[in-house]
């Protein structure tokens, strides 16, 4: 029963942080550091439990998915132009992920080495803590389509700066549209869209390390997947009614509540 508890934690911190711009990657840590387990270092339970979330949000933006893509193969096989701006807004995706997939090719095992201590999550929780704040004040009044190729690559570096674990990878995004002054609607749609390239491809390449999911553990990791897939599919839901409220603010001031945990916990 405590084996049980345990998984359906997990999935309930994975499900929940996923869409929150405050950090999967560093609560994992952190909670790994707490419970002094080894449970997150199942590289299978993790592309189980990020598939979950995965295929959450994708539910949720499936007719934006397939609007953008469809458009995208007339405008590429016909070349009319009321397909353009869909075809555009997929080549922005593309570009601002390509800075995540480079810096990740080149960056992972130094970042999953030396990058992953308590430490270096509690600088950069309180990173994500300070962006949040800056950005909640931001009231953009430009559209995602009118986002520039320069632009497009400057969104993608923020991203890749959220592969340090502490650092919220929504929120990073969030606050950068945020602070080009796109509309707050547009810059979710675009923070989410942003979210599923680099997301499938990483779930590709780990698909791999599925085949050694052990037989015994098939129910605990199924409780934990549904739990995962449910949590953040109802998590993206609260975290659209805060940002148009303009409560980024919470999770500023959820983050450095966390730095001060941190840091007399461990400290």
């Amino acid at each position: 029963m405590i084996k049980l508890i345990i998984y359906i934690i997990f999935g309930l911190i994975q499900g929940f942080t996923e869409p929150l711009p405050i950090s999967s990657s560093g609560h994992i840590t952190l909670f790994k550091a707490i419970f002094n387990t080894n449970l997150f270092n199942d590289i299978e339970f993790l592309v189980l439990l990020n598939f979950a979330s995965f295929l959450a949000i994708m539910i949720i933006y499936f007719k934006d998915i397939k609007k953008i893509l469809v458009n995208t193969y007339f405008f590429i096989t016909k070349k009319q132009e009321k397909y353009q701006t869909d075809y555009n807004y997929f080549l922005r995706i593309i570009i601002s992920s390509i800075p995540t997939f480079i810096i990740g090719f080149l960056l992972k095992d130094i970042i999953d080495k030396y990058l992953n201590s308590i430490t270096m999550i509690t600088i950069a929780f309180i990173i994500t803590a300070v962006s949040l704040l800056v950005a909640n004040f931001k009231k953009g009044n430009r559209k995602d389509t009118t986002i520039t190729v320069i632009e497009a690559i400057v969104i993608g570096l923020f991203q890749a700066i959220a592969m340090l674990p502490g650092i919220s990878r929504s929120g990073m995004v969030l606050t950068i549209l945020l602070l080009l002054n796109i509309k707050k609607d547009d810059a979710i749609k675009y923070t989410f869209m942003l979210y599923f390239p680099v997301s499938l491809a990483s779930i590709i390449i780990d698909i791999p390390y599925l085949i050694n999911i052990d037989s015994s553990l098939l129910i605990l990791y199924g409780i934990s997947f549904l739990t995962t897939f449910v949590t953040t599919y109802f998590s993206y839901q609260w975290l659209i009614k805060q940002i148009k409220n303009n409560k980024l603010w919470y999770f500023s001031v959820y983050c450095l509540l966390l730095v001060i945990f941190i840091i007399i916990y461990f400290h």
